[in-house]
């Protein structure tokens, strides 16, 4: 839901010196200077946003003839539920003449950015800061928008979280038992969490594979099936991860193991993940 802690309307543009600077509205949009998102509205990772803010209350600089002029400047700031931020502060200003014609003119800014690809559920805040240099008043107000995100419960040290076997490669749904046939196509997805970050947020992992027989005996490994590395003003608390192994047209019907181990190269932490699976 949005949520406005800061909130008057003023119908005129031209105020009198009493008036202090307001929020006449703030908002979501489908784009840019485009119709106002409902409070219901649900953003998605990786989707842009765009926000306005239209501004009332602010004074006019009259001290030289015909050469009335506004000046106004702000700042904008977004941020998910725990209050990091998404982004580096934006901010600008609105100045300019204002002419006898521009009587109905409210002055307003907008500004955009990214929902992070990995971001998760919740109630993320924008808070806007506004002054008016001319009438030396400001403002402060937040609004709020809830994104449905991709959710992985936390860890504090290096873990697997969501792990599942698959028939195909895009399959949506995780098979509820893993079983496959000789020549087929073994597919797993996960997600990696826990890992450290270093300077600029950057994270670090790889990932390799083994495969176990019933007594333990290893029957095939790959000790760098994927690595990924990457640095972002938002960390990326979720890597997900997948893999495939090819199933030998003369394996033989039995148990079988998958084993994981994933690499924090960063915080040098190891995890393994043991998985059972069969060939039928």
């Amino acid at each position: 839901m949005y949520r406005i802690a800061t909130l008057a309307f003023a119908g005129a543009a031209f105020v009198s010196a009493a008036s202090a600077l307001t929020v006449e509205r703030m908002a979501m949009q489908e784009f840019e200077d485009g119709p106002l998102l409902p409070a219901s509205y649900e953003f998605l990772p990786g989707e842009a946003a765009h926000f306005v803010c239209r501004l009332s209350g602010y004074q006019i600089d009259k001290t030289v003839e015909d050469n009335q002029r506004v000046k106004l400047s702000w700042n904008f700031e977004v941020f998910d539920p725990k209050g990091i931020p998404l982004e580096k502060p934006q901010s600008g200003t609105i100045e300019g003449r204002i002419l006898p014609e521009d009587k109905n003119w409210v002055p307003k800014f907008l500004a955009g950015f990214l929902i992070p690809p990995f971001a998760p559920s919740g109630d993320y805040k924008i808070s806007v800061h506004a002054r008016d240099d001319v009438g030396a008043s400001e403002l402060r107000a937040e609004l709020m928008f809830h994104v449905r995100g991709h959710d992985v419960q936390p860890s504090p040290t290096l873990v697997l979280r969501n792990f599942r076997f698959q028939r195909s490669e895009n399959d949506p749904s995780a098979l509820r038992e893993p079983v496959y046939r000789a020549g087929d196509m073994l597919w797993a997805r996960f997600d990696i969490v826990g890992y450290k970050f270093g300077d600029g947020n950057r994270y670090s992992v790889d990932y390799g594979l083994a495969v176990e027989d019933s007594a333990g005996k290893q029957l095939f490994a790959q000790a760098e099936a994927a690595a990924e590395s990457k640095e972002s003003f938002y960390p990326q608390s979720v890597v997900p991860g997948q893999l495939s192994l090819s199933l030998d047209r003369n394996v033989a019907p039995a148990a079988y193991t998958l084993v994981v181990i994933v690499h924090d190269k960063i915080g040098h932490q190891t995890w393994q993940e043991r998985r059972a699976f069969q060939v039928q």
